[in-house]
């Protein structure tokens, strides 16, 4: 009997000793990789991750941004999906992950790679020239019902990208067939805006930020937000598709990624670190900024959020032709 305290103390350190050997942190340089140029959004995105992490320490080891342009994403996805599941590499995630496996441009999707967490959202505006006619979004609902043809549509980067979704939902949320419409893809969103406002095309499905410095300015006009309440800034005037009768709402999330197998322990220390990022006042400044949308979703929701926006996608894809998988 004297001699079971001692070995109680025994169990206890060996117990806390195992689950001590349990946790898991990164050892050495952690990478994340982007899939364009330094410069666009999704750069920014990682660059301003890493200085979170960095500045907050909240982890404690380096990282660096990598970035791996080309392919039409497949360059990063394909080094990303090469580098072993040991929690050391992360990359940038968007919807072109999903849009790209469905329409054949791509062999990865989601389920290639592990989900940490969604960051943000970057929810689609639509926007006309200030000159336009089309003074609101039930003016565009008219036009597209009685004439899809007469409005042509710009977005960015290709047919059967994530804003050519954007607007094919919204057609369908009309009652209309979204093969119907005239769309125009251009190589990126300043070169589709850059074409609205020359009067080249009638209309542009971009990202809120992309818009509202030409809103600011009185050049364009957003005749709705594909969100589900109202953004801020210039754009604090703009009414949702839900209030103007639409069923719409659309946004890009930007998400943290890796390769797949990565354990639960690892999981589970970077959606808490990329929790505590999203928690800084810095983050919130940022995303006010750029228009971005605070909704951060933990690993088990967001890939449940996966399932529902691959199914999404795919139903329009197939409509207007384009799926291939």
């Amino acid at each position: 009997m004297k001699g079971m305290p001692l070995l109680l103390c025994v169990a206890l350190a060996a117990i806390s000793a195992g689950a001590h050997a349990q946790a898991w942190t990164p050892q050495r340089n952690v990478e994340i990789v982007v899939g364009s140029a330094p410069g666009g959004s999704n750069d920014r995105t990682a660059r301003f991750v890493e200085q979170m992490l960095r500045e907050h320490r909240l982890v404690n080891t380096t990282v660096t941004v990598v970035n791996r342009p080309g392919g039409g994403g497949n360059i990063y996805l394909t080094y990303v999906s090469q580098r072993p599941p040991d929690g050391h590499t992360l990359m940038i995630g968007t919807p072109g992950l999903l849009t790209g496996h469905i329409n054949g441009s791509s062999p990865f999707s989601h389920a290639d790679f592990t989900a940490i967490s969604s960051l943000f959202n970057d929810y689609t505006v639509f926007a006309v020239n200030s000159a336009a006619p089309i003074r609101g979004g039930k003016d565009l609902v008219e036009r597209v019902r009685k004439d899809p043809k007469s409005v042509a549509i710009g977005f960015a980067t290709a047919i059967g990208s994530f804003q050519h979704v954007a607007a094919a939902l919204m057609m369908k949320a009309v009652g209309g067939n979204p093969r119907d419409l005239k769309v125009v893809a251009y190589k990126g969103s300043a070169e589709a805006i850059t074409n609205l406002l020359g009067a080249h095309i009638d209309l542009v499905t971009t990202a809120a930020g992309n818009a509202a410095p030409h809103v600011a300015a009185g050049r364009m006009r957003v005749v709705a937000a594909a969100a589900p309440g109202r953004l801020a800034g210039s754009l604090a005037d703009v009414p949702t598709w839900k209030e103007q009768g639409v069923d719409l709402v659309w946004g890009g999330w930007r998400a943290i990624m890796a390769p797949k197998g990565l354990s639960p322990a690892q999981v589970e220390y970077w959606e808490g670190v990329l929790r505590k990022a999203t928690q800084v006042p810095e983050w919130k400044r940022d995303l006010d900024k750029n228009y971005w949308s605070d909704e951060f979703l933990p690993s088990a929701q967001f890939r449940k959020e996966l399932e529902k926006d691959y199914a999404d996608m795919k139903a329009v894809l197939t409509d207007l032709g384009l799926a291939k998988q």
